[in-house]
C-alpha cells in the first residue's frame, strides 16, 4: 500500500512540475499563432537547397499544428527568416574501389524569428549549424543521389531547427 501511495505521489509531482513530451511544448509568445516563413535566401552554389529547407521548415511547423503559416506578412504575428550561408558534403569512408559511400554533410545557416507584434527579435543564430551524415547506396555516387541526399538532410535540418525555436532545445 505504501509503494502505490508513494508512486502515486511521484506521478502526482511530476504532472506538475513542469514535465511534458517533446514536441508538445512551446516557448513562443501566446499572442504568435501565424507566422510567415519567406523563402530562405541562398548563398551556397547549392542548386534549390533554399526551396528545399524553407519548405521542409513550413512543413515541420505544420505538422505540429501549434501556428498556422500564412503567406500574408500584414497578418502574420512573427517572420522566421533565414539565409543559408554555407553547404559542405565532405566525404569521410570510402568503398574498396576509392570512391566515397558515407559524407559528414553541414548546413549553416543565419536564422531570425521576429515578434511583429511586438517588434522584437524572439530568436535568433546567425550560425546555426546543422550536420549530419549520408551513407551513399552501394554503386551509387554522391552526384547521383544529390537529390535524396538534399531531401533528407532538409526535412532533419527542419526537424531541429523548429524544435530549437519552439521547444527551446
Amino acid at each position: 500500500m505504501k509503494k502505490i501511495a508513494s508512486l502515486l505521489l511521484i506521478f502526482a509531482l511530476c504532472t506538475h512540475c513542469g514535465y511534458r513530451l517533446r514536441g508538445t511544448g512551446s516557448f513562443l509568445p501566446a499572442h504568435i499563432k501565424k507566422i510567415n516563413i519567406p523563402m530562405f535566401k541562398n548563398l551556397t552554389t547549392r542548386f534549390e537547397l533554399d526551396v528545399k529547407l524553407t519548405q521542409r521548415v513550413i512543413d515541420e511547423i505544420v505538422a505540429r499544428g501549434k501556428l498556422e503559416v500564412t503567406a500574408d506578412m500584414q497578418s502574420a504575428d512573427a517572420v522566421l527568416a533565414g539565409e543559408i550561408t554555407s553547404f559542405v558534403a565532405n566525404p569521410i569512408a570510402f568503398a574498396k574501389d576509392a570512391s566515397a559511400d558515407r559524407y559528414s554533410i553541414t548546413v549553416v545557416a543565419n536564422i531570425v524569428l521576429r515578434d511583429l507584434v511586438n517588434q522584437k527579435i524572439i530568436f535568433s543564430n546567425p550560425n546555426y549549424v546543422y550536420q549530419d551524415e549520408y551513407e551513399v547506396p552501394e554503386g551509387k555516387d554522391f552526384e547521383s543521389v544529390e537529390r535524396e541526399a538534399l531531401d533528407k538532410i532538409a526535412e532533419k535540418f527542419a526537424r531541429t531547427l523548429v524544435s530549437t525555436i519552439l521547444e527551446g532545445f
